[in-house]
């Protein structure tokens, strides 16, 4: 591409490495130029390798630890794994191309290498995004109905990943086969989809993503930690009375989850004969030893029907509490 005198000159004022790449190409046409002086791409570069080292020190501990304890094999953690190895593909094939940019002061591997960057790296940073959503809406499932952790949760955790990946697919693709383009962005070190075309074509795709993987996912994330915290206020409440050092206020909450703690206490104690391996009993006396609680042999059930008042007779009072754990 042939560059003019008055592009040359107006480069001349920078440095002789930003004259070089003067006649880069540009999706548009025209030269591709630099907006920053040689001491911004120096900043740059600077936090660019911070940015990038500390990001893959810091992902691939996560994974080693990952690999390496079982106990964190979680599904919940199948998705903070997920964002890490797309953070981690983000430092690998993208931060070091953009830092080596930097203090070169133009883009160096060309215009396939910049479609390459702006495509990797709007894929991996979708996909972040969208596990990012589904993290959120597992907490959310899991507060409403919670369940205990199965075979079947890590399926639901895998299939969310895998739609994570073929959900950025599907809007990451389109700028390679014509739907807007991948070109270089901001001081012309990094590449990314055109912000800047005015074409309709160009247009359509930016709002279509900026609502669909931005603004969406974001509403999701937004909203299921709304409800978390809504939750978590019959402990907001609490802090706030130790901190004052009285009572903490009654809730309609709490007082729904004590009815909710009392009827699962009466199922119990009217349900038919459990095997001892499939309950655990915890009972808790006051007034008598725990030597005299009876035990509860294999065929055993419960015999304190607790529907009914208790004896006036002058018979120290027992408590007894009932815990049961189900192996399903």
């Amino acid at each position: 591409m042939l560059v003019s005198n008055a592009s040359l000159s107006g480069c001349a004022e920078f440095n002789s490495a930003l004259c070089a790449g003067a006649g880069e190409w540009h999706p548009g046409g025209g030269t591709l130029r630099t907006t920053l002086s040689p001491t911004g791409h120096l900043v740059v570069a600077v936090c660019l390798g911070f940015i990038g080292a500390f990001g893959l020190l810091n992902n691939l501990l996560v994974l080693v630890l990952f690999c390496r304890y079982q106990m964190l094999r979680s599904p919940i953690n199948l998705l903070l794994i997920n964002i890490s190895i797309s953070d981690l593909l983000v430092c690998v094939l993208g931060t070091p191309f953009s830092f080596a940019a930097s203090t070169q002061g133009r883009w160096l591997i060309g215009e396939k290498g910049c479609v390459w960057y702006g495509f990797a790296n709007s894929l991996c940073g979708i996909v972040s995004l969208i596990s990012l959503a589904v993290l959120s809406y597992e907490r959310y499932s899991t507060m409403i109905t919670p369940t205990k952790a199965d075979s079947s949760n890590y399926r639901k955790i895998s299939l969310g990943i895998l739609l994570s990946w073929v959900y950025s697919l599907l809007w990451t693709l389109p700028p390679l086969f014509g739907w807007s383009h991948y070109g270089p962005e901001g001081p012309g070190t990094t590449c990314s989809v055109d912000w800047t075309a005015k074409t309709a074509n160009n247009i359509s795709y930016i709002i279509c993503l900026f609502v669909f993987c931005l603004i969406g996912p974001f509403l999701v994330i937004v909203f299921c930690y709304g409800k978390l915290w809504c939750a978590i206020k019959q402990f907001y409440r609490c802090f706030q009375a130790l901190l004052h050092c009285e009572a903490p206020r009654g809730s309609s909450s709490m007082k729904s989850s004590s009815k909710a703690a009392t009827k699962a206490m009466k199922g119990v104690a009217v349900t038919g004969p459990r095997r001892t391996n499939d309950l655990l009993f915890m009972v808790a006396s006051l007034g008598q030893p725990a030597a005299t609680v009876p035990q509860l042999g294999p065929s055993c059930e419960p015999t304190i029907d607790l529907t009914k008042a208790p004896s006036s007779d002058n018979q120290p009072v027992v408590v007894v509490s009932l815990v049961a754990q189900f192996d399903g």
